[in-house]
């Protein structure tokens, strides 16, 4: 038997020994319309799982996410269907959602239970020390709640044959030093942690609702909110508004959270969150006039600062064939963090494949901003996100592509790919100034629209009304580590605890030292 089956029998009987049972889940709206909650967390993702699994040790908590279940679809679940989920996308239902920017860059967004981390390349790795340390979060619960995370949907991959060879074409490359495994994010070459096991069946943020106190979660499934509903003073969400996903716009249900100190949280992602706050007039008063949307609060910053770390990907293989897929399981860090670089084998169609090598630069300057296409929630909203306006992105973008072609004419690249060196793939600046500009794509790490700082607080407290918080990428005005998967599952299961402690102490504050009630303020 080898190591990595040994540690994943040990996982398994861990994950079984503690008890990790599904919550309930339901597609039917009218289970849930009418009652109440104490916590409603809107959306089903990456940071929305684990903030509902953790609020549920204590309090009781509905989840209503717009897509449907990952479990049983094996382009979900299997590894070896990676990437296929983004070939086949509609209007409303598949797990996958497409959405072009005004720059006129394809993307795509989860719209399953689990969110994004049902649809990406499963590749785990950790915030900087530094990322941490400006988010002015705690260190130590950071760190606590990485490990709760990496202890439940976590595994070391065992490397593929070409994750081989480019690991020792990034090293080739300059991209120094060789860390091994890792789930830090350190400059040079490491294999990352992987939520797919090493059956290859993938674990997304959903599996993570099972380690919570599943008769007090309740999931609603199919379901897209609408709106937030406030109170007759408009300073206080006290529910939601949604309808079926598939269903007649005009068919609206309702949820409402515990009258005293019940929440609403938004963790529906940096497209979701900004949208679903506009929708329900927290915003730039103008942009909500041109919708007839009444202003709740105006709030000019809800939609800016929206960021997309340019990317550029090299097709090093010389015609489509049909390899076995390969999500990425090695990265390299350039000084500074300043770009990462990954490969994978990906699917063009069902029958074949093409192998990339893919960068992106970490912090770049072009902001954009999130605006409405219109009052129906089922639609994605209009976003630019600036590609390259700033020049210090286009200068960053043609060294970037630089450190791609020293790893494609790597010896140990074109030696496997039976290819011959090139000296220069694009030369000269003008060339590659025009070749970012034509080539420049997504790493699909899109972020902001709800920053930290000018829409919520560091608590992640909505300005302007009470009981309501954004707890999700959209609160970051950098993507952290390699990319944010590690860090938003994080995120929920920090922010959950920093919710409950918070919770108890103003319950303890309200009674005496004989546990008499004492009056409110």
């Amino acid at each position: 038997m080898s190591h990595f089956v040994f540690l994943f029998i040990i996982s398994m009987f861990i994950n079984l020994s503690q008890g990790a049972q599904m919550p309930y889940m339901t597609t039917d709206p009218k289970e849930v319309s009418g009652k109440s909650f104490d916590y409603i967390v809107v959306g089903g993702g990456t940071a929305g799982c684990s903030l509902a699994a953790t609020l549920s040790e204590k309090y009781s908590v509905l989840v209503i996410e717009r897509g449907g279940s990952p479990y049983g679809d094996p382009l979900v679940e299997e590894k070896k269907y990676f990437g296929y989920s983004l070939l086949n996308t509609d209007e409303y239902s598949s797990i996958a959602q497409s959405f072009t920017s005004v720059d006129g860059i394809k993307n795509h967004r989860g719209r399953v239970l689990g969110g994004s981390s049902a649809i990406n390349g499963g590749f785990y790795s950790r915030a900087s020390e530094e990322f941490v340390k400006k988010a002015g979060w705690d260190k130590d619960l950071v760190q606590e709640s990485y490990k709760w995370v990496e202890s439940k949907v976590v595994f070391m991959p065992e490397l593929t044959q070409w994750q081989s060879v480019v690991q020792f074409g990034f090293l080739e490359a300059g991209f120094y030093p060789y860390n091994g495994y890792s789930l830090e994010h350190t400059q040079g070459t490491k294999i990352g942690g992987s939520i797919y096991d090493q059956c290859g069946k993938r674990h997304t943020a959903a599996d993570l609702l099972g380690f919570g106190k599943p008769n007090c979660i309740t999931i609603l499934l199919n379901a897209t909110v609408k709106s937030i509903i406030f109170d007759a003073n408009k300073t206080r969400a006290v529910g939601v508004r949604f309808m079926e996903s598939d269903g007649n716009l005009n068919k609206s249900y309702k949820a409402h959270v515990e009258k005293h100190r019940g929440e609403v949280i938004l963790t529906a992602g940096a497209l979701g969150s900004p949208q679903i706050l506009l929708l329900s007039g927290i915003g730039p008063e103008n942009h909500l006039n041109d919708f007839d949307i009444p202003v709740i609060v105006n709030l000019k910053e809800v939609g800016r600062k929206m960021s997309d770390n340019p990317a550029i990907g090299l097709l090093v293989d010389r015609f489509s064939q049909n390899r076995t897929i390969e999500p990425p399981q090695v990265v390299a860090i350039a000084e500074g963090f300043k770009f990462i670089l990954q490969s994978g084998v990906l699917p063009t169609n069902i029958t074949t494949t093409r192998i990339a090598i893919a960068a992106k630069f970490a912090f770049p300057k072009s902001k954009g901003r999130l605006k409405l296409n219109s009052t129906n929630p089922r639609e994605n909203p209009s976003v630019k996100f600036n590609y390259l306006e700033n020049k210090e992105d286009l200068d960053a973008c043609q060294e970037m592509v630089l450190h791609l072609q020293h790893v494609a004419r790597s010896e140990t690249v074109t030696f496997f790919l039976g290819t011959q060196a090139q000296d220069k793939l694009v030369a000269g600046d003008e060339d590659l100034k025009h070749f970012c500009k034509q080539n420049v794509r997504t790493y699909y790490h899109y972020h902001g629209g709800c920053v930290v700082g000018s829409v919520v607080d560091e608590d992640y407290k909505m300005n302007g009304v009470k009981r309501l918080r954004v707890i999700d990428g959209s609160t970051f005005e950098e993507s952290p580590g390699t990319n944010p998967m590690a860090t938003v599952l994080m995120l929920g299961r920090y922010q959950g605890i920093k919710i409950l402690k918070e919770r108890e102490e103003q319950e303890n504050m309200f009674l005496s030292p004989q546990g008499s009630p004492q009056p409110q303020p």
